[in-house]
């Protein structure tokens, strides 16, 4: 197991458990042993999905697990009324069972995922409608790999190519560097990565003249130790309600998902870009929910840790984790969404050309190789800078199929390490854009009182470019 990994395997605590959680609504409903089937075909054509891990003194490993059983990965799972409401099911009852899960670790003696079918999630439908229910410790992969693995378990999903499921540079492929000069660990690591970091790599391995080389490695360097500088002397994020010492129970919300396409109009518009957009909603939404606990959120500004990709989109069937994090400051404090949206593409352009993603990536990869309390302490440096971890994942444009059936709906909530007691993913699906939202429950009860506050927000954006003059 690459350090990387090994840094994500042993993150686990007794508040933050490193899996990712996601959910398909699929109509009409499937059968159990249709899913079996369906995943001993193709899901298990990824050696991942049918080995374990084994720890030792040097990291972890990868091993076969001889005593594999597709019933101990696939199972069936009912709806409980929740607590507290007698006989009341359906969308209330799951979001209560992804809560639960979500803190339930995977048996670590075999495979690190399982998948909760809920063959039928009530209503008056005559056709029914299934729930399913995933859980992938983040070890086996990022979302981006995920991703693309998962979408090989559907009707007309690829199958992995032979033999390159995994990097061949995976093993220390950063780690190695480290140990060298910061200069020439930023143009190595960058240059690795493929096209997903910074396009002035591609014009240093390519220079049209000598000096431009000389020039944009002393540039890049320079940029490397800034970052380097600016990460460490970040000074801690701003005290909210949402800060503070998890427990042990989470909450999941999710909103009703917005059209892509006015999602777009209005970035046009307004001359931003999509994830300037949604992420002035996240922004406007988490300021006005701690307005409505009494805070005074006036000209404070959050942090949320983001992940950047740092593997070719061509290689996102190969499983591990190649990614950063960019610190991203959200504006709360900004009442005016306009005002709030033009801080947010500001804060945006701030990180491109940065190299505190690849810097994040090295930190991870130096934290495979520690003891497990000096890792936690190292990684709580992420948590103080931080009140949120938010990932913005684009999904297939087109419906998919699974057996037969139409997946409606694709969901998932993203982890949070350390102290982190929020989470927020943003997933674009057959042109639809949908809001997830994990949250301690100490420290945020009613996560439903934050991601019901997106869609207004976005009503906002939406009024205030239709009222923006015509061009004929």
């Amino acid at each position: 197991m690459s350090k990387v990994d090994t840094a994500w395997l042993r993150m686990d605590t007794e508040s933050n458990l490193m899996m990712i959680v996601g959910v398909w609504y699929i109509r009409p409903s499937i059968t159990l042993e249709a899913l079996k089937e369906r995943v001993q075909a193709r899901l298990l054509q990824y050696t991942r999905f049918h080995q374990r891990v084994v720890e030792d003194a040097l990291g972890a490993q990868w091993v076969d697990d001889e005593d594999f059983d597709i019933d101990r990965h696939v199972v069936a799972e009912v709806l409980m009324p929740v607590r507290g409401k007698p006989g009341q099911v359906g969308q209330d009852a799951l979001k209560a069972r992804v809560a639960e899960l979500a803190m339930e670790p995977l048996n670590a003696a075999h495979p690190l995922w399982q998948f909760h079918l809920i063959e039928d999630l009530g209503g008056d439908e005559e056709q029914g409608c299934s729930g399913l229910i995933m859980r992938i410790h983040h070890c086996i992969g990022d979302g981006i790999a995920l991703t693309s693995v998962m979408m090989s378990i559907t009707d007309g999903g690829r199958t992995p190519p032979k033999r390159q499921q995994q990097p061949r540079d995976d093993k220390d492929w950063l780690t190695d560097s480290l140990l060298r000069p910061m200069a020439d660990l930023a143009i190595k690591a960058i240059g690795a990565a493929g096209s997903g970091v910074a396009k002035s790599v591609e014009a240093w391995g390519h220079p049209h003249h000598p000096l431009d080389a000389s020039v944009d490695m002393a540039r890049m360097g320079y940029q490397a130790v800034n970052d380097v500088a600016a990460f460490a002397f970040m000074p801690d994020d701003s005290h909210t309600q949402l800060k503070g010492k998890p427990g042990k129970r989470k909450c999941v919300a999710w909103s009703n998902d917005l059209p892509l396409d006015a999602v777009k109009a209005v970035g046009k518009g307004l001359g931003a870009s999509i994830n300037d957009v949604l992420l002035s909603c996240v922004a406007g939404a988490i300021g006005s929910y701690l307005q409505s606990k009494g805070e005074d959120v006036a000209g404070k500004e959050i942090r949320a840790m983001v992940p950047v990709n740092l593997r070719p989109l061509a290689n996102s069937y190969q499983l591990g984790n190649r990614f950063g994090l960019v610190p991203l400051v959200l504006p709360i404090g900004i009442d005016n969404p306009i005002e709030r949206l033009y801080a947010v593409k500001a804060r945006m352009n701030e990180l491109k050309g940065s190299f505190q993603p690849v810097l994040a990536f090295g930190l991870l990869a130096v934290a495979g190789l520690l003891i497990k309390p000096v890792q936690t302490a190292m990684l709580n440096i992420f948590a103080k800078k931080a009140t949120a971890v938010m990932t913005n994942v684009p999904g297939p444009t087109q419906p998919l199929q699974m057996l037969g059936s139409q997946v409606e709906r694709l969901m998932f909530w993203v982890p949070q390490s350390g102290d982190i007691g929020v989470g927020v993913s943003i997933l674009t699906y057959a042109g639809r854009v949908q809001f997830g939202l994990i949250t301690d429950s100490t420290l945020c009860p009613d996560p439903e009182g934050i991601i019901d506050r997106f869609e207004p927000e976005f009503n906002k954006l939406l009024l205030l470019t239709m009222m923006l003059p015509w061009v004929e």
